[in-house]
């Protein structure tokens, strides 16, 4: 009996043994495939981290830290490239705030650091940007082909004419209405006094918003008074300095070809944009010369096309550019700052510019007045567009808060450069033009034709605005 009591437990003790392997088993099993599941999951969010990093990076323009690499530099002996490699979308470089630092690379061992000074017009300076050497080649390069006197003094005398005697002037059919056509077959001559090309926008403005289309006489009078209190500001506008233009195509001087390049690759624009664009203009600024502030670019208007597209079937032509590159070539012992009046202020009217008298483009009176004031320094760049985007990725309305000037130079001598980029608001405009540039790239002399700088004596445009 003993006995058989001391063998019965022996079974009950090996149950759980076997209960306990069998658990022993499941949880490994179990572990094993919540492991290859979180894996899984995991590897899988990585990837779609990579992918949206990457999306990020080729979609948002150009670099803003440090370690992008820039894009390749164009070839100086390329043609251009046709209107197709060039896509509807023109990158912006984003300000974030003002003050705020961004490391760019425009080289392999090159990397500059951009600081942000304004929002309104977006504005960037870039110390650094041109060596000293290439400071004095172009500098050089200006005076070996020779500077000419860009000299514009205010009108001395006005004509005398009546509100209703300039009406029945542009009143062609003398119906007592004035039709777009009418007024606008005055901004095909430049004798006029009475009517310059500000008092003709702030009218065409009037007449865009009549909803009949035409002005009568008493709605006339109303716009027209308008345009000739807000004309004064522009019409006296004033500059003196010497200039030139070197082109930077194939068979320019290399360092002109680098600088262009530069350009190219820190905009990131499409190349045939930049290639076609106009001539860099060198300026010299010797002691008490100056520059009233300006736009550099040309307002937008459903009846004006760009100067350089060659839009022959508009009625007004202006200046089409979509961002200004400005050079340093020399610092100044004094004076000579780039002034840009109205930058960042929270709203823009043209009645404003005028504060107790005293006239904000005027740089020879109001420099210390203006909002933000850079002091020149040799090899440094500025860099600002004129242009808002259209919301599409294109060019849209002229940025007013662009408007800029430079303060007189009290002594000592001042180099500067600019470098702008053309473009047509219209980019069916402005892709039929590259394919006609491409199409007759066989002759070197059309090459040349299409990139010589507008001119000032243009009739078509503003005189100022080739500063």
């Amino acid at each position: 009996m003993e006995e058989e009591e001391e063998e019965e437990p022996a079974p009950a003790r090996a149950a759980p043994l076997r209960c306990s392997r069998m658990q022993l088993q499941r949880s490994s099993v179990c572990s094993r495939a919540y492991f290859v599941v979180v894996m899984v999951f995991f590897h899988v969010y990585i990837v779609n981290v990579i992918g949206l990093l990457l999306y990020v990076h080729y979609n948002n323009g150009p670099a803003g830290s440090e370690g992008d690499a820039p894009l390749p530099a164009p070839d100086p002996g390329a043609s251009p490239r046709p209107a197709e490699d060039s896509a509807q979308s023109l990158p912006r470089i984003e300000g974030i705030r003002v003050g705020h630092v961004q490391q760019v690379s425009l080289g392999p061992d090159r990397a500059l650091a951009m600081r942000t000074l304004s929002l309104k017009p977006l504005l960037f300076e870039i110390p650094g940007f041109l060596s000293e050497e290439e400071c004095r080649v172009v500098v050089q390069l200006a005076q070996l082909k020779g500077l000419m006197e860009s000299r514009t003094t205010a009108e001395s005398s006005q004509l005398s004419l009546s509100t209703e005697e300039v009406f029945s002037l542009l009143d062609l059919d003398q119906d007592g209405l004035l039709q777009t056509s009418e007024l606008l077959s005055h901004s095909r001559s430049r004798d006029g006094t009475w009517l310059n090309p500000d008092n003709l926008r702030q009218i065409l403005s009037g007449l865009e918003a009549c909803p009949t289309g035409v002005l009568t006489l008493q709605d006339f009078r109303r716009v027209y008074d308008q345009s000739q209190r807000l004309g004064k500001l522009r019409s006296r506008f004033q500059q003196r300095n010497t200039h030139t233009w070197l082109h930077q195509g194939p068979g320019s001087h290399r360092v002109l070809q680098a600088l262009r390049n530069r350009l190219t690759s820190l905009t990131r624009l499409p190349a045939a944009l930049v290639e076609l664009s106009e001539p860099l203009q060198v300026i010299r600024y010797e002691s008490g010369d100056f520059s009233d502030a300006h736009h550099d670019s040309g307002s937008s208007h459903s009846q004006s096309g760009c100067a350089h597209s060659g839009n022959t079937s508009a009625l007004r032509q202006v200046t089409c550019r979509y961002l200004t590159m400005l050079f340093y070539l020399s610092s100044v012992e004094e004076g000579g700052d780039t002034t840009f009046p109205v930058a960042d202020n929270r709203t823009y009217e043209e009645q404003a510019l005028i504060q107790d008298g005293a006239d904000l483009t005027d740089t020879q009176q109001t420099c210390g007045r203006s909002n933000l004031r850079v002091r020149p320094a040799a090899g440094a760049a500025l860099l600002w567009y004129n242009h808002l985007s259209d919301g599409r990725g294109w060019m849209g309305e002229l940025d007013e808060y662009s408007l800029r000037g430079d303060c007189p130079v009290t002594r000592g001598v001042k180099w500067a450069a600019h470098s702008w980029v053309n473009v047509d608001p219209d980019h069916q405009q402005q892709a039929r033009y590259q394919r006609r540039v491409a199409q007759g790239h066989g002759s070197r002399s059309g090459m040349e034709e299409h990139r010589q700088p507008l001119s000032h004596s243009d009739p078509h445009r503003d005189p100022h605005q080739d500063l």
